[in-house]
C-alpha cells in the first residue's frame, strides 16, 4: 500500500517548519557554534514508478510486472556532543516510512537506496546511530580542523592520529566511501552506486549495526579496520550477539593522490582497496541445492540458518577523481566468492560500475549538478544454479531462470537547487534483466526526489 498523499504532504510540511527552526537557531545563536554541540537533520521523500514490462513468468520475489509507483521517506536528526579531549558523542534518532516499488524485491541493484532502511509502509521512529568516537592526536606540531558537519563536531586533530569509532553505526559510514557516488540521498539512487554491489556488510534490515572501527590517518593515506555483528537472519532486523560465533571483519587502505601539475592543474583523486571476511549462519548454495535433489530437505531455506559456519569474503576497489573543476567521476570493482547466501546487503557477487557528476557552474547554477552512470551485477555459478532450481533469497528469486543475464543498469539524473537548504531532483534508471533473468524486463525507472539538508 502506497502511503496516503495527505500525511506524507503534512510530514513535509512539518519537516519544513523544523528545518527553518534549526536554520535560524544554527544562523543566530553564537552560543550553540561554540558551545561543543552539533545538530543537523535531513529529510528524503522519493517518489518511484515503472511502466508495465515484458515479463512472461515471475515468481515470489518478482519485481510486478504491472504499472505501479512507491513512495519512501526519511528524517533524521544529527546531534553531537564534545565530551572530553579529542572525544564526541553522537546520536541519530530517524524516522522512515513507506516502501520501494515492488516491496523492495526483484532488482539486485535495487533503484531506490533508501528503502532498505524501511520495514513497514507506516512512519516509524528508531535509533539509527549511537557511538563515540575518539581521536588520539599522533603529531604535536600538525593540525587540522574538522568543520561542524553531519555526525562531526567542529573540533581541532592531529593530521596524523588514530581514531577509534563504537557503537552503533552503519558499516558504510566509515567504508568503501566515494565523494562521486554513495548517498542515495543526493546522487545516485541504485544501491550498487551507493555501494559496492558485491560488498556484504554486516547490516540489519535498515543498514545498521554494532561494532568498532579503528582508523590510522596520516597526511595522504588512512588505514581503517572494523569488527562489528552480524543479522540473526538473512537481512533481519536483530544482530546475532553471539560473537566467537559470528562476526564481520573489515579492512580498507585508502590513499589519497593527485594526477597532472606540471603543465596544467593537479586533480585530486582518492584510491581505496577493501577486503572483508563474513562469518554468519548462512546455509550454502551448492548444499540446498544438494538437499533438495536427493529431498533430505525441499524448503530451500537460505534466510534462516540453522548453523553456524557459513563463510564469505570479497575485495573491492573504488576510485573518485577530479577530471576538471566542474567534472569529477568515480568507478568501483567488486567480487565475492558467492559459495554461502547473501545474508545483510544485496544479492549481487561480483560488480562494475562507473560514472561522472557535472557541476552546474557551467550553466550558472553552481548548486545543480547532472550524473550519469552505468553499472553490471552477476552472480556466481552457485548462486545462479540455486535461483534456476527454484530458490529465493531475501530479495529476488523467479521460480526458475533459464536464460541467466548479467543485470545491467544505467542511471542519469538532475538536481537542482529550489531553495535554501532544498533540493529536487529528477531521475531515470533503465535496467536490463531484472533479478539476472533475461526472460523479464527490461525495467523503465522514473523518480522525483525531494531533500532538505542542514
Amino acid at each position: 500500500m502506497i502511503m496516503p498523499c495527505k500525511p506524507a504532504i503534512s510530514l513535509l510540511l512539518t519537516c519544513l517548519f523544523l528545518s527553518g527552526l534549526s536554520a535560524s537557531a544554527q544562523q543566530n545563536d553564537a552560543l550553540l557554534k561554540d558551545s561543543g554541540w552539533s545538530f543537523h537533520f535531513q529529510f528524503t521523500g522519493i517518489l518511484q514508478g515503472h511502466p508495465t514490462f515484458s515479463s512472461p513468468y515471475s515468481g515470489q520475489n518478482s519485481l510486478k510486472a504491472e504499472h505501479e509507483r512507491a513512495y519512501s521517506v526519511t528524517t533524521t536528526a544529527y546531534l553531537g556532543r564534545k565530551l572530553w579531549k579529542g572525544a564526541a558523542l553522537y546520536f541519530n534518532p530517524e524516522m522512515a516510512g513507506g516502501k520501494g516499488i515492488g516491496s523492495t524485491l526483484g532488482i539486485a541493484g535495487f533503484p531506490n537506496g533508501e528503502t532498505f532502511r524501511i520495514g513497514n509502509p507506516e512512519p516509524t521512529v528508531y535509533v539509527a546511530r549511537v557511538f563515540l568516537r575518539q581521536h588520539i592526536n599522533l603529531d604535536k606540531d600538525h593540525f587540522e580542523e574538522l568543520s561542524d558537519d553531519a555526525n562531526q563536531v567542529k573540533e581541532r586533530v592531529s593530521t596524523s592520529r588514530i581514531t577509534i569509532s563504537a557503537g552503533k553505526f552503519s558499516v558504510g559510514d566509515l567504508f568503501d566511501n566515494n565523494g562521486v557516488s554513495h548517498d542515495p540521498r543526493s546522487d545516485f539512487m541504485n544501491w550498487a552506486f551507493m555501494s559496492n554491489g558485491a560488498y556484504d556488510y554486516a547490516a540489519n534490515t535498515r543498514g545498521y549495526t554494532y561494532g568498532l572501527v579503528a582508523e590510522y590517518i596520516r597526511p595522504g593515506w588512512a588505514l581503517r579496520f572494523g569488527t562489528v555483528l552480524e543479522p540473526t537472519y538473512a537481512n533481519g532486523p536483530d544482530l546475532d550477539t553471539h560473537y566467537t560465533e559470528t562476526n564481520s571483519e573489515n579492512l580498507e587502505l585508502e590513499k589519497q593522490y593527485t594526477l597532472g601539475g606540471k603543465k596544467g592543474a593537479a586533480r585530486k583523486g582518492i584510491l581505496r582497496l577493501l577486503t572483508y571476511y563474513n562469518v554468519n549462519k548462512a546455509p550454502a548454495y551448492d548444499q540446498v541445492v544438494a538437499d533438495k535433489l536427493s529431498g533430505v530437505d525441499t524448503s530451500m531455506d537460505v534466510l534462516f540458518g540453522k548453523k553456524y559456519g557459513g563463510k564469505k569474503f570479497g575485495f573491492g576497489i573504488n576510485v573518485e577523481q577530479e577530471l576538471s573543476e566542474r567534472v569529477s567521476a568515480f568507478l568501483r570493482l567488486g567480487w565475492n566468492d558467492g559459495k554461502h547466501a547473501t545474508w545483510a546487503f544485496t544479492e549481487i557477487d561480483n560488480t562494475f560500475s562507473g560514472g561522472i557528476r557535472i557541476n552546474g557552474q557551467g550553466w550558472h547554477r553552481a548548486a545543480d549538478n547532472i550524473g550519469v552512470a552505468l553499472l553490471s551485477n552477476g552472480i556466481s555459478g552457485h548462486h545462479r544454479n540455486f535461483l534456476n532450481n527454484g530458490g529465493y533469497g531475501f530479495l529476488i528469486g523467479d521460480g526458475q531462470l533459464p536464460h541467466y543475464g548479467r543485470e545491467n543498469a544505467a542511471e542519469v539524473f538532475y538536481q537542482s537547487k529550489l531553495f535554501e537548504h532544498c533540493w529536487g531532483t529528477l531521475d531515470y534508471q533503465l535496467i536490463e534483466h531484472p533479478a539476472y533473468n533475461k526472460d523479464r524486463g527490461p525495467v523503465h525507472v522514473f523518480a522525483a526526489r525531494l531533500h532538505i539538508d542542514l
